[in-house]
């Protein structure tokens, strides 16, 4: 076979995103020109890559294969571009991270500040939950991850650059808006609306409800914290949410936080790798800027003196 590493991209870009459409604008490219590097990868392999229907392209069994060796490839790739860059000690070159979405209301500013500090350093950014990034990582598709929890069954660096409370959300008119404490027993009436079962969110409120031996009820499951903080300020039920979700609403006097017994529930945030991956000198300094920023970063966007 005679394949680019560029065909392999687009390859790759087609897989992710399920269209031609999708692919091109990701890559900058025309949808006819991603087409014609699918025909040629085809071609070249000898089989049908993509079932096609509708203008979605999902892969064929030859395809699901052919993906797994093309990552493999492109993460070859990726890092010998990171051997010959530590050669050089060169901060350019792309930089990719991962984060889970609690991190978008905090992570764009401090990547606003690297950039300043380290302009040659092209940074691209995946969102997704914790095992959608520690599938990430298994690909070599990102250079280092922002989360909460660490992952547990995958050999990784994790390491805890800030604190990362976790609060009771309800809305403004809630009674427990206005008490000054509420015991964690009045919460077992009380409808919840939760995070999906793989988040790190969900995981937290079930520490926290095993621990006080409470079984309120789930009302509602959605899998972002937009839906769910739209929900808590109509009044549909409370949550336990990432503080650092909440800042603009909190600050704005659109949901409320009260006092409630053994919460705040303290977690850690994490910049996390594969253990196995030597950092190219992009990731180290990204990573270095965020162990030394991230703390005191969070505490001037978050800190408050009270509700």
């Amino acid at each position: 076979m005679n394949i680019t590493f560029r065909q392999l991209r687009v390859f790759v870009e087609v897989a992710r995103q399920g269209s031609v459409q999708g692919a091109a604008e990701v890559l900058h490219l025309t949808p006819p020109a991603v087409s014609l590097q699918i025909k040629e990868v085809e071609t070249q392999v000898g089989h049908r890559l993509f079932d096609r229907a509708n203008r979605r392209m999902s892969l064929s069994t030859a395809g699901e294969y052919f993906l797994v060796y093309a990552r493999r490839l492109l993460g070859t790739l990726k890092e010998a571009e990171d051997a010959m860059a530590r050669f050089a000690r060169l901060e350019s070159g792309r930089l990719t991270i991962g984060m889970v979405s609690s991190a978008k209301y905090f992570l764009p500013q401090l990547l606003a500040k690297f950039h300043t500090e380290h302009p040659s350093i092209d940074v691209r950014l995946r969102l997704g939950n914790r095992e959608a990034l520690v599938a990430l990582m298994a690909a070599n598709e990102v250079d280092l991850c922002v989360m909460g929890r660490p992952p547990v069954d995958f050999a990784s660096r994790a390491e805890p650059f800030a604190k990362h409370p976790h609060v009771l959300v309800t809305a403004p008119e809630h009674r427990f808006a206005h008490a000054e404490s509420v015991p964690a027993a009045a919460l077992a009436n009380e409808p919840f609306i939760v995070r999906e079962p793989a988040s790190g969110t969900r995981t937290a409120l079930q520490e926290y409800l095993d621990l006080h031996r409470l079984k309120p009820t789930f009302i509602m499951e959605m899998p972002s914290n937009e839906a769910i903080k739209q929900a808590v300020m109509a009044g549909m039920g409370v949550s336990l949410l990432s503080l650092h979700t909440v800042g603009l609403e909190w600050n704005s006097g659109l949901i409320a936080v009260p006092p409630v017994e053994g919460l705040p529930l303290m977690r850690r945030w994490n910049i996390v790798n594969t253990a196995a991956k030597q950092l190219s000198p992009a990731a180290e300094a990204f990573r270095y800027f965020i162990l030394d920023r991230g703390e005191a970063h969070l505490a001037a966007m978050f800190n408050r003196d009270g509700p």
